[in-house]
């Protein structure tokens, strides 16, 4: 894994998925919320015990994943 402190994988929290430092938050729930259009601001305020770097983290952490292999869409050739 490339240099990413505050993600961490444990297989006694989430299931083992990627989390922000250990607590029972997932890259995936973050990325989905931006996704969505909520904004980092909107996501500090629901999660008070997360810091701006661990969002810009976990948004980093996902794109290096999605860099990690070619998936074919469907349709496209």
């Amino acid at each position: 894994m490339s240099d990413f402190s505050r993600i961490t994988q444990e297989p006694e929290v989430m299931g083992g998925k990627p989390c922000i430092r250990g607590l029972r938050v997932t890259v995936g729930m973050i990325v989905g919320q931006i996704g969505d259009g909520r904004s980092i601001e909107d996501l500090l305020a629901e999660y008070p015990y997360l810091e701006r770097e661990d969002i810009l983290e976990a948004l980093r952490y996902a794109a290096w994943r999605s860099q990690e292999r070619e998936i074919a869409l469907t349709g496209q050739e």
